[in-house]
């Protein structure tokens, strides 16, 4: 959800970026094309070291450890004789993701199991395309490149569709995408839009959709004569959450899923708006092929055949995201963005939750 980086064919036309604070190493550049959030601003802390389960207010039990008893779905033979044979040979669908963001994708207690609603969803693919489902932990700068030289196949990490990545990729929605501040929970923030952050100090992840949003929510206050927000980048999750909780910054912005789940499951914090991830368009979630590839389509055939059989939901529902769902999975091309974006308000809220 963020630019392109910089380089040949890919402008990176960046508005200035008024008041901001780096504070530790940030990631710029090529994290642009990467995922909806830079890990460094939207993981949930450490989930490592500490007990396998978290009982969160919201009902939800979150199992933390590499044991992931996944819920499984059948092959289809028909869907699987679909996938484009320089995948198939293998016998594996290569999915890259980033680790970065509770519950999406994180490592287990034990420091080095990939787990999270992504890598539930691309396993109930892998199944029904009668693949073995192979995850490679990559850094949010990389997966871009990496995908297009052919060693990922599919990215399963909370990637959004936007006007730039479909020149390079093609792509299978399978949630509704919205990004949430948070704040400590003694706030009486309500964000809605630019004149709630006026003046206030906000964590962010370089080179993210985040970002994006709140540098044209600052130049909206500018022009109209009033203080931007201050922009702070941290190098890791747990300076970001530690800065917040301390009163260091007023607000984090972060996928939605993951301030859901601070929420329901710390004692200071809340979350205090809830922005599409697209602003000011609508956009949804999707898993990422290389652009032509042929690979896209056959996701998306195995993905509303897990709707429709009831698996999706439940991964969701495993991980506290049932409002995230959708009711169908969509190829989305270069050659079909645009009428994408004209139904995308309805795919991501069919409950009219939209915001």
């Amino acid at each position: 959800m963020a630019f392109p980086p910089s380089g040949p064919g890919r402008s990176r036309a960046l508005p200035v970026r008024p008041a901001v604070v780096l504070l530790g190493t940030a990631l710029f550049g090529s994290a642009a094309l990467a995922g909806c959030a830079d890990p460094g601003a939207s993981a949930a802390g450490n989930p490592s070291g500490g007990t396998q389960t978290t009982a969160a207010r919201n009902g939800v039990v979150y199992n933390t450890s590499p044991d992931q008893q996944r819920i499984r779905a059948d092959k289809d033979p028909a869907l699987a004789a679909k996938v484009p044979a320089l995948i198939s040979k293998d016998g594996k669908l290569t999915v890259a993701t980033t680790a970065g963001s509770i519950p999406l994708s994180f490592h287990a207690t034990d420091d080095k199991t990939p787990i999270g609603s992504e890598l539930d969803i691309a396993q109930l693919v892998a199944d029904k395309l009668g693949l073995e489902l192979d995850v490679q932990v990559t850094s949010w700068e990389n997966w871009p490149l990496k995908t297009q030289s052919g060693d990922f196949e599919a990215v399963f990490s909370n990637v959004g569709v936007n006007k730039d990545r479909v020149k390079l990729f093609d792509f299978a929605s399978y949630r509704a995408a919205y990004m949430g501040f948070e704040a400590k929970k003694s706030s009486t923030y309500d964000i809605k839009g630019a004149d709630d952050i006026s003046g206030l100090k906000i964590s962010v992840g370089s080179g993210t959709n985040q970002e994006k949003i709140l540098l044209a929510w600052n130049k909206e206050l500018e022009a109209r004569g009033k203080a931007p927000a201050t922009l702070q980048y941290y190098s890791s999750d747990a300076d970001t959450i530690l800065a917040l909780s301390s009163g260091r910054t007023d607000l984090n912005i972060a996928p939605y899923p993951s301030t859901v789940y601070r929420e329901n499951t710390r004692d200071d914090l809340k979350v205090v708006g809830k922005v599409n991830a697209g602003w000011p368009s609508e956009t949804l979630v999707a898993a990422t092929t290389l652009r032509g590839n042929g690979l896209a389509p056959v996701i998306s055939e195995a993905l509303n055949e897990v709707i429709k059989d009831g698996s999706y939901g439940k991964v969701l529902e495993r991980w506290g995201l049932s409002e995230e769902a959708l009711p169908e999975s969509r190829t989305i091309t270069a050659e079909n963005y645009a009428a994408t974006q004209a139904t995308a308000t309805a795919a991501a809220s069919p409950s009219g939750k939209a915001s």
